[in-house]
Order: structure tokens, then sequence, then C-alpha cells
């Protein structure tokens, strides 16, 4: 593809994201995007997010790597993107509906990075050394896709299907965590709605993240101290739909806690 097409499909994902707006899957529109394009892509939304509105890139996630969320999105394989750091909203905060177009709510450890990390061949031993402390997240994915109608090439254009990001309040070091075995729990309104466990992130989510340290050195990218990393759900994700308290909790741990609402704008 040129960069002229390529441009095309970073305007039409940002006006979609702007305006609420999905729009048809890209790879229908332009049947010869492939992975190597819906990166470019990627890397043009960022470039323009930072241009146009100042916004500033602080990390990279790595999404579907559960089996259980390749199945609800039918995909065979993992997506990734950036992180920006107006994705990043305080827990406590109220999450509005009209912000979104059809979002749903994922429970992750996320990781803070205190040494730089750069495929290929980087071990899970070398991940290990270059994080300074975990913490609970909710990753709220969104697509700008119609009806969540991607294949691997749509998702990644559209950035992994990013929406928002919510960090937790209980850090920890990796020694003081068993992040092969630990439950998590999605609450909605005091009930139980679904569980997972950390085991299902690759086998632990740190092999998650030197998958995706490997991964994006075939597209130059280094990752360096101070970013966050997001290594995928350790349960599936589900809807967020309507106005109400969500509970996201990892055994032993801690969690998020946020509400969403149908609307916060300011009333006059």
């Amino acid at each position: 593809m040129n960069t002229s097409e390529l441009n095309e499909i970073a305007d039409a994902l940002r006006t979609a994201r702007i305006n609420r707006a999905p729009i048809s899957p890209p790879s229908k529109i332009y049947p010869s995007l492939d992975v190597k394009g819906a990166f470019e892509i990627q890397r043009i939304t960022v470039q323009n997010a930072i241009k146009k509105d100042g916004d500033r890139q602080v990390g990279y996630k790595l999404g579907n790597i559960a089996k259980v969320m390749q199945d609800a999105f039918g995909l065979d394989q993992p997506d990734y993107g950036f992180l920006l750091a107006s994705l990043f909203v305080y827990e406590g905060t109220k999450l509005s509906l009209d912000k979104f177009i059809a979002p749903y709510v994922e429970l992750e450890p996320a990781f803070v990075l205190k040494g730089r990390l750069r495929g290929p061949n980087v071990t899970v031993a070398d991940v290990i050394n270059a994080i300074d402390y975990a913490i609970p997240a909710v990753e709220i994915i969104d697509s700008r896709v119609q009806n969540w109608a991607i294949g691997l090439e749509d998702t990644l254009a559209d950035n992994g299907s990013t929406g928002a990001v919510i960090l937790g309040g209980t850090p920890q070091r990796l020694t003081d965590l068993n992040l092969s075995n630990t439950k998590g729990i999605l609450q909605f309104n005091g009930r139980e709605i679904m569980t997972g466990n950390t085991g299902n992130i690759l086998g632990n989510p740190l092999s998650a993240t030197a998958w995706l340290v490997n991964k994006l050195a075939e597209f130059d990218v280094e990752f360096l101290p101070g970013q966050v990393i997001l290594p995928g759900s350790c349960l599936q994700a589900m809807p967020m739909k309507e106005e109400g308290h969500w509970s996201c909790t990892f055994e032993g741990w801690g969690g998020v806690e946020f509400d969403v609402v149908a609307d916060v704008s300011p009333k006059l």
C-alpha cells in the first residue's frame, strides 16, 4: 500500500474515534492491507496524536493473548499497539459511555519498566530484570470498526482497539507476586460476572511481555525506562454497556474500581 492510502485509513479511524462513529473494516475497503501496513498506520496515528493533540507515547499493549479473548473476537493470534498518555484515566473517575463506541472491560497486570528492552531474542529473565514494579490495571478496549468485525489487520490499524487504561493503587515488586497463578475477578454492581487467571496470559504475563518485545523488534521498536506495558487480559473481556459500578480485582494483590455513567458532560 502507498503512503496516501495508509494516511487515508489513519484519518478515517481518527475521525471515527473523535465522532464515535464506527467505520467498515479497513481490510474490506483496502484488500491489500497487511500487518506491516497496519503497523505503519499505528505509527501515523501516534505521530498525529503527538503533533495535533499534544499527546505523548507512554508504552505498549498486547491484546488477545489469552485463548478466551481470541475466541471472543474471532482472532487466532495476538494484537498489539501503542499506549498514549491520553488513554489513561484516574481510578475513581467516572467513565462516560458516550465517550466510547462498543467498549469492553479487561483486567490485567501492568508493568512499569526501569530498564530498556529490545528484541529479538529477549528472554523472560531479561523482562524480569527490566521491570520496576507491577500494578493492577483495567483496559477498556473499544473498536472504531463496525460491530467489532475485525481481522488482525483491522485491529492493528486501530492501534490494538485501545479505549482507556486505569491503573490501580497497589504496586508490587515481582518477587511479592505469583504471576503464574493469580485469580482475577470482574464484578459489576456487586455481582461476579467473570473470572480468570494470570496463567492464561501465555503461561504468565512475563512471558507475554517477552513475546511482545520480540514481536515489535520486527518494527524496530525499543521499550524504554518509565514506559507502561500491558501484557493482555487474564480473562474474557466483558461489555461495558450500562451505568453502574465496576470492581476488578486480583486476589491477594489489589484491583481497580470505577463507575460508569451515561454522560459526564457539564450541565449548563
